[in-house]
């Protein structure tokens, strides 16, 4: 079985998480995405809002013993699906980005100077993507994330299992394990996908001819929590749900 309960972790610095920690799962005190980003360039706590505790303990008689590893620090899956349904199909849609886009972007006013004339190609070394390219509420242009790994490996067969597990929340009421397969599927194991929603971290892709960073109106930034991100002129937009990511089954 799986708990979910442990110490507050507060992001001063990356030595607070040690990679291989072993995590629990009814609710370990969180910064929201922006503030952790501040707390580490800063080595200060920021006021932010903490993660709700006691999440409700995601074992049940049905499911076998698990055990779960932290990240060394938060991890964000993009998602597509109904907010309202604790399942669902179409997770090759979905995205994962392993460390936090949002301080390695380039906002959309800095387009021209910081992208378009360094050969599409951001401070932070990620390339940025005409045909594809990602934008959060800040109006911070975002590196794509990568597909969501679906597989995971059995520690002691080395068997190649077609699902993989994460320990995610919305930094709000619930965390829970989300279970993703390599057919497409997906399902929490408690709450909604709406539940998980981190509702501040707003990200939208815009695809399509003609659509460029340019066209954006500066003045639809911020988005406010929970908000559909702006349209862009000439691009087709698909807003995603942001989720954080505390860790993963090993």
């Amino acid at each position: 079985m799986i708990s979910i309960s442990g110490s507050v972790v507060l992001f001063i610095s990356s030595a607070f998480l040690q990679q291989g920690q072993a995590l629990s799962v009814d609710g370990p005190s969180l910064l929201s995405r922006r503030a952790a980003v501040s707390a580490l360039s800063t080595a200060a706590i920021c006021s932010s809002t903490a993660l709700a505790p006691a999440a409700a303990n995601a074992a049940t008689e049905d499911k076998p013993n698990r055990s779960f590893r932290r990240y060394p620090s938060i991890r964000f899956i993009a998602a597509l699906g109904d907010p309202n349904s604790s399942s669902g199909s179409g997770v090759e849609t979905w995205g994962l980005w392993r460390d936090d886009p949002g301080p390695r972007g380039v906002y959309l006013k800095d387009y021209d100077r910081r992208l378009k004339s360094n050969n599409n190609v951001a401070p932070a070394g990620w390339t940025f993507d005409p045909s594809d390219w990602w934008v959060e509420e800040h109006g911070l242009i975002m590196s794509t994330p990568e597909p969501l790994p679906r597989k995971s490996v059995n520690k002691e067969t080395k068997e190649i299992i077609p699902e993989k597990q994460y320990v995610v929340t919305g930094d709000r009421d619930i965390t829970t394990v989300l279970t993703v397969r390599d057919d497409g599927t997906w399902e929490l194991e408690k709450g909604t996908l709406y539940d998980v929603t981190h509702l501040p971290c707003r990200s939208a892709a815009y695809r399509g001819d003609g659509c460029a960073p340019m066209n954006a109106n500066l003045k639809d930034f911020p988005v406010k929590p929970g908000a559909e991100m702006p349209v862009i002129n000439g691009c087709l937009k698909q807003d995603y749900a942001v989720l954080f990511v505390l860790g993963e089954a090993v």
